[in-house]
């Protein structure tokens, strides 16, 4: 508990004070931790850990050419294009209310709350845009992400496995096994979760947004990217994304109801191949992080600590999950749970003897059989 305790601290005080300083090697570090499955690939291929690690960051600096040069701008101007049309998605959405529900709209406060909304956003919508675009930019600085995380994340992916037989070199030899199924357990819940729930992410939002797109939507791209980012939630991505979708299709395609099914199927798909096929499969049934406590640790690092709060929140998360488990699991099967009768043998033997057979019965009966 004291390790514990002052790691804890140490931690806290380094956030708290050194954040700017730490925030690319956190960066870079989580960067080599998901890539590092990879690399050891690559090397059971035959390649060297250099020559497995040039080979990653090679296939890195290209996928970052066709994200910045194909993706990320038309996710922008898609962005800006719907803030310009929510307006007009909802004034025909307030006509479709006045015609079919006329009793609902007039004389009520629903006229006035779809008039103030469309307002909003048609004066702040922007606005609002381009300050969550340029915070972003403001807090993950441009040049860290191009130049020092990536530098720090080859050289911790070239050297992560002399790193931690480093560490597991320093493990007091006594607590060395104990100290060992710890991170392995913490490793197999951020494994299970940041690499397979990120990976279930990329797909299920590949498939949105180029099904999307194939059907015509004209903001498939920026509904598909929403609904894969926000998977990791159960069913928040499938029905944010798809209200948002089924929406914007009656918008684009009101009476074509064969191009609007198609749109609803596309996220039905989604939702087989997601409960059935890939988080089975890349994430299982046994990580035990609860989306409940994911969301919590994201809210309350986010809010102490800002954007290195966010990411280091779930490796958090998962530490303190484990740690727990193991000292509730230890308090499960100590003297305070089980009481001193049940966890200290007896100093007497109970049972009797059959004075006619000799026979012993009772408990040391049972021990003498045995």
């Amino acid at each position: 508990m004291t390790y514990w305790t002052l790691a804890a601290l140490v931690l806290v005080a380094a956030l708290w004070w050194l954040g700017d300083v730490i925030l690319p090697f956190i960066m870079g570090g989580a960067i080599a931790y998901f890539l590092d499955p990879f690399a050891d690939r690559l090397e059971k291929l035959g390649l060297s850990r250099v020559m497995s690690t040039i080979v990653i960051a090679l296939l890195a600096v290209l996928l970052f050419v066709v994200l910045s040069l194909a993706i990320v701008p038309t996710l922008v101007r898609q962005l800006g294009q719907l803030v310009a049309l929510a307006p007009d998605l909802l004034n025909s959405f307030q006509t479709f209310l006045t015609e079919r529900f006329p009793e609902l709209v007039q004389n009520s406060v629903v006229n006035d709350t779809l008039s103030s909304i469309g307002d909003a956003i048609k004066s702040r919508g922007g606005e609002l845009a381009s300050t969550l675009l340029s915070s972003a930019m403001t807090v993950v600085n441009l040049a860290v992400v191009i130049v020092v995380v990536p530098v720090v994340a080859f050289y911790m992916l070239m050297d992560w496995d002399r790193m931690v037989a480093k560490i597991d070199g320093w493990l007091p030899r006594d607590h060395a096994p104990t100290i060992r199924q710890i991170a392995k357990d913490i490793d197999r819940v951020l494994s299970g979760f940041v690499r397979g729930q990120v990976t279930v992410c990329l797909i299920l939002g590949t498939f949105y947004a180029i099904a999307l797109m194939l059907a015509g939507l004209d903001f498939g791209l920026l509904v598909g990217s929403i609904a894969g980012a926000l998977t990791f939630i159960p069913y928040i991505g499938a029905i944010i994304g798809g209200t948002l979708a089924i929406g914007l299709a009656l918008f684009q395609f009101w009476g074509d109801w064969m191009q609007i099914g198609i749109v609803a199927a596309i996220f039905a798909a989604g939702q087989f191949l997601e409960g059935n096929i890939v988080t089975p499969k890349l994430v299982g049934d046994s990580v035990g992080l609860h989306p409940l406590w994911l969301l919590f640790a994201l809210s309350a690092f986010g809010t102490l600590f800002g954007f290195l709060g966010m990411l280091v929140a779930v490796p958090v998360a998962a530490v303190i999950g484990v740690v727990a488990r193991f000292l509730i699991d230890q308090y499960l099967h100590g003297a305070l749970y089980r009481g001193v009768v049940e966890s200290e043998p007896p100093d007497t033997p109970t049972g009797f003897i059959n004075e006619e057979t000799g026979a012993v019965t009772g408990v040391v009966a049972k021990e003498n059989e045995s």
